[in-house]
Order: C-alpha cells, then sequence, then structure tokens
C-alpha cells in the first residue's frame, strides 16, 4: 500500500515541498482481508455498480438465471439454497413492491422449521412461492380456464382477466399460493416474473436476496417425478405426489427427522364461505324434495301432498341457492363463465348440473300446470314427455349432488374425503328432502290410511339418517383425546375451541329437529302441520351449521409458517 502527500501553492502560503511517496508496511490483517477477498452479494452489486461494469438496473443477477430457455421435457423452476436463506424476508418486500401488490397482498413468504435435541436443536428459514407444479391443481380446478401453463418455459400463469374471483383454486392449491384479493375480486399469484425472465433479467425475489439463495434453474420433469414419487420435497410441506412441485430445496446440512413447521401446532377455523354454506344446503334440499315425491309417485300406493306444489317448491329453493352461489363470485356478472372449465374442473360440473337440474324441474312443472288432456287434447304431447321431464331432472340432481361432493374430494384434503363427504352431502339431501316432503304435503295432502303410512316412513327416514349424520359427527370429537396431532384431532380441537358454539348448536338443532319433534310427527302424520314445519326448520338449521363447519373446521394445507 502507497501513502502520498500532494505539494502547490496556496494563496498566502509559501512554496510547499514537490509530491513525496513513502510506502507504509502492508498489516497482516489486510493480508489476510486480500488472501480471502469473500464478497458478499451486497458487496458484489456495489463494485460492479461502482466500477461501472456493467449498466445500472440491468442484469446484475445474471448469473442466477439461466442462460438458455428449457428444451422439450425441461421446465423453468425456483431453486432455493437452504443454507443460504436467513430468513430476512427482502424477497417478500421486493416481490411485494416490484409487482405493485395491494396491501396485505403476499405472494412469496418465509417460513420456519424447528427440530432437534436440547442439545442439538436445528432451526431452518424457508422462503416459498408458487412451486409452478408439472400438474397445477389450481388449474385443473379452474372452472373459467384462468390459468395457463406455458409450455416453453413451465410457469404456470394466472388470467386476470378471466378469473371471477370464485376462490376454488385456493382450495384446491395444497400450498397456499394463489391469493383471493377481495378489493379486485379475483386470485392472484406469482408468475416468476416472466416479463423480467423473457427479457433476460432476474425475477424480484432473486433481485433481492442478499445470499443470493434464491435462484432460477431448468429442471428435467422426469428427474422432477421421480424427486415427488420419492417424497424429497421439503419437509413441513403437503405430499408432492399428486401436484408435482418443482421448486428445488438443497442443503448440505442433515435435517433431524424431526423438523416441524414452527406453526404445526397452531390451530385455526378456516374461512366460512357462507354463500357456498346456502348454496349446497339449499341444492342438497330441493334435489331430495323432488326426487322422494318422484319416488313416492311411483313406488307408493300412497300420497305426499299436492305433487305440483311439491315440484314448486323444489324449484323455488333450487332458484334461490343458484342465485346465492353468484353471490360468493368477487365478479358476479361474469358467473356465466363457470360452464367454461367442464372438461377439467367438477365446479364447472355443478354448475351444469344444476342449472340442468332447475331447467327440467321448471320445465316438468309447467307440463304438469297445464290443462288435463281429456279438456284440451292439444296438449296431450306435453304430457306424455311429463314422466321424461321428472327423471332428467332427477338425475340431473343427484348428479348435481355427485358433483358437488367431487369438487371437494378433489381438493384432497383428508376431512374432505369421498365416504366423509359423500355422507354429509347425500344424507343432507335424504334428511332434508324428506323433512321438505312432508311439511309440505302436511298442508296440501288429506288424512287417509295411506297418507300415515308414507309420514311415518318419511319420519322414519327423517330419524334414521339424521342419527347416522350425527354419530358420524360425534366420533370425529372423540380425536379430541388423541395423544398424536392429527389431522381429525386438529378438527375436534377447532370445533371444541373457537367454533364450540356453533358446534353446541348443531348438536341441539339436530336432536331437537331429529329426535323430539319426529316423535310427534309420528303421531299425527300429515295432520300435523306445526310439528312437520318445525321439523323441517330446525333441521334446515342445523344443516346449515353443519355445512358452516364443514369449511371452518376442516384443516388446509399450507406451507410451513413462522411464529406469530
Amino acid at each position: 500500500m502507497t501513502a502520498a502527500v500532494t505539494t502547490g501553492s496556496l494563496p498566502g502560503v509559501g512554496e510547499i515541498p514537490k509530491v513525496q511517496k513513502r510506502r507504509l508496511p502492508v498489516l497482516p490483517v489486510a493480508a489476510l482481508l486480500e488472501a480471502q477477498h469473500t464478497l458478499t452479494a451486497v458487496e458484489r452489486f456495489a463494485e460492479k455498480h461502482d466500477g461501472c461494469a456493467l449498466p445500472r438496473q440491468e442484469k446484475y443477477y445474471r448469473d442466477l438465471i439461466p442462460l438458455e430457455r428449457p428444451r422439450s421435457g425441461e421446465q423453468y423452476a425456483f431453486q432455493v439454497d437452504l443454507d443460504a436463506c436467513t430468513g430476512c424476508k427482502a424477497c417478500v418486500s421486493a416481490c411485494h413492491t416490484l409487482n405493485g401488490l395491494d396491501e396485505h397482498e403476499v405472494w412469496r413468504t418465509v417460513g420456519l422449521l424447528h427440530g432437534g435435541t436440547p442439545t442439538a436443536p436445528a432451526l431452518q428459514t424457508l422462503t416459498t412461492a408458487c412451486h409452478h407444479c408439472i400438474e397445477p391443481a389450481c388449474m385443473h380446478g379452474c372452472p373459467t380456464r384462468a390459468y395457463e401453463k406455458d409450455p416453453i418455459t413451465g410457469i404456470v400463469k394466472h388470467l386476470d382477466d378471466q378469473c371471477f374471483g370464485c376462490e376454488y383454486c385456493t382450495l384446491m392449491c395444497p400450498y397456499d399460493a394463489p391469493k383471493y384479493n377481495q378489493a379486485r375480486g379475483i386470485v392472484r399469484k406469482c408468475d416468476m416474473c416472466s416479463d423480467r425472465l423473457a427479457h433476460g433479467e432476474a425475477p424480484a425475489c432473486v433481485q433481492a436476496c442478499p445470499n443470493r439463495a434464491i435462484s432460477i434453474q431448468v429442471v428435467e420433469k422426469a428427474l422432477v417425478i421421480e424427486a415427488c414419487d420419492a417424497q424429497t420435497f421439503v419437509k413441513g410441506a403437503a405430499s408432492p405426489e399428486h401436484t408435482l412441485p418443482t421448486t428445488l430445496y438443497k442443503t448440505k446440512k442433515v435435517m433431524p427427522g424431526n423438523m416441524l413447521a414452527a406453526d404445526f401446532y397452531r390451530t385455526r377455523p378456516e374461512d366460512s364461505h357462507p354463500p357456498l354454506v346456502v348454496m349446497l344446503t339449499l341444492t342438497q334440499l330441493s334435489v331430495g324434495a323432488f326426487v322422494i315425491t318422484l319416488l313416492i309417485d311411483r313406488f307408493s300406493g300412497g300420497a305426499a301432498g299436492n305433487p305440483l306444489v311439491q315440484t314448486a317448491f323444489a324449484i323455488a329453493l333450487a332458484v334461490v341457492a343458484l342465485a346465492a352461489s353468484v353471490f360468493h363470485l368477487g365478479r358476479p356478472k361474469l358467473a356465466w363463465r363457470a360452464f367454461l372449465g367442464f372438461r377439467r374442473s367438477w365446479l364447472s360440473r355443478e354448475a351444469i348440473a344444476f342449472a340442468l337440474f332447475a331447467l327440467f324441474a321448471t320445465s316438468y312443472g309447467v307440463v304438469e300446470a297445464l290443462p288435463h288432456p281429456s279438456a284440451q287434447a292439444g296438449n296431450a304431447s306435453f304430457v306424455r314427455v311429463a314422466p321424461f321431464l321428472q327423471n332428467a331432472a332427477a338425475f340431473a340432481g343427484l348428479l348435481g349432488v355427485f358433483c358437488s361432493v367431487m369438487v371437494y374430494v378433489a381438493t384432497r384434503r383428508e376431512l374432505w374425503s369421498g365416504t366423509y363427504t359423500g355422507l354429509k352431502f347425500f344424507g343432507t339431501t335424504l334428511l332434508l328432502g324428506a323433512a321438505m316432503v312432508l311439511a309440505v304435503g302436511s298442508w296440501t295432502s288429506g288424512y287417509t290410511q295411506s297418507s300415515v303410512q308414507v309420514s311415518r316412513a318419511l319420519v322414519f327416514v327423517v330419524v334414521a339418517v339424521n342419527a347416522i349424520k350425527v354419530m358420524r359427527d360425534l366420533t370425529l370429537l372423540l380425536h379430541f383425546r388423541d395423544t398424536r396431532l392429527s389431522t381429525e384431532k386438529r378438527m375436534a380441537l377447532v370445533m371444541l375451541g373457537d367454533l364450540r358454539t356453533a358446534t353446541n348448536l348443531r348438536f341441539a338443532l339436530a336432536g331437537a329437529g331429529g329426535l323430539v319433534v319426529p316423535a310427534l310427527v309420528w303421531q299425527t302424520g300429515f295432520e300435523g302441520r306445526a310439528a312437520s314445519t318445525i321439523m323441517l326448520v330446525l333441521l334446515l338449521a342445523a344443516e346449515l351449521v353443519e355445512r358452516y363447519l364443514f369449511f371452518r373446521a376442516a384443516p388446509a394445507s399450507r406451507m410451513p409458517g413462522g411464529i406469530r
């Protein structure tokens, strides 16, 4: 190192000696730093900036993105170096700022894993965003086809203009990547800053990370599938074999086997989705009433009141249910787009099935309301199609209930399995359908021996189905005492904790409407108008609360969270 002393003429000062240079001794510390010469990302940035080696704001992190685009069988993917991640959340801030996100809107999060032993504890921060899966569940479930997977880059993009805000993709994604923006009425998500990548610039999170923990890599899809089959995805996340996430988490450390998410033991209620609660309950009530009326008409010598009135009530409830579903959308004016994804979305199929049910049931009601052919022979052709319309409506309605079951089975939540959800939804169809037919029949039917038999058969259905459903829910609550924090115990903890009032109300209404009042209806049959009506009201309220708990108490899968 050298030091220089400059000389010259200063005003009012005489001649100063000429420049003198003398060499200073090199300190051992300086020599050591020069030998090591390991710069951080921030220092490298400053060095390049000061030296003007590259243009400003361009390609400072060119070494963190691929130089070539993916070839056939490949795609882009995030790579996270867990050893370099410190949890500073610079990536979160950059993603929020450079993508212009709204307040409280977050596309990238930082979680925490912990484990080990008291003598050798382990702690690992974890940054995560959309995994741009090979088989993206969000795209397959979207009813409006608002997602697309780029055939070259593999990036899963959300088409904001196509979305109508049903939030189904937020239920489908096991990693909580799509985020609903209430102010805009649509879902939005990370697209790997595809516009920047297209121009050779790294995504916001990659540019912002001071430790180069995040980068973009080209991965072979076959290797990703093998890794997912081997369950080598990051600890604390949902099983990867269904969606095949492509994010690569690498570390040189040996993670303890007991690593858990920092929020693993935190239980909380999920969103309630009130319009869906009303829609599901009333569609199942409507279908159940229509189908049970048909069965009584075809296979019983008795009567269930005026068939036309029964049909009118079923149609009215179906219309109310479909109208309620529109209020669930962030952009209700685009509700017609629900039919676009019928090829792969169960939500689209559900909408189509219930629309057909309403159409066929209404057509059947109109035909039944026409004058009898004996009075006007010209209507004979319409009357002949009545049985076809009735059967078609019943089939479409039951198909709609089945699609409703599959809408939630497709999410792969453990407590939304086919058995559990099917028992709830078809149980509600039978339970409320029988109660509805009994209540309407009590106001439109006279007292005969056959009507008594029909009414008692309906009461038996109500009591039996209600008992099965209540016993199933009580069985789930018994998991409250489980030693291990299983999914069932999580649900029981929420139902007996934050949702205790709703849980108690559900069982109280089910007990009164499904056991106490039916005993009175059994004695009075169709003559007990007040009792049968009260039974219907109590059971409808019980099923609405049950559907509310169905949404709020079922734990959703997410990436590991942090400490709050």
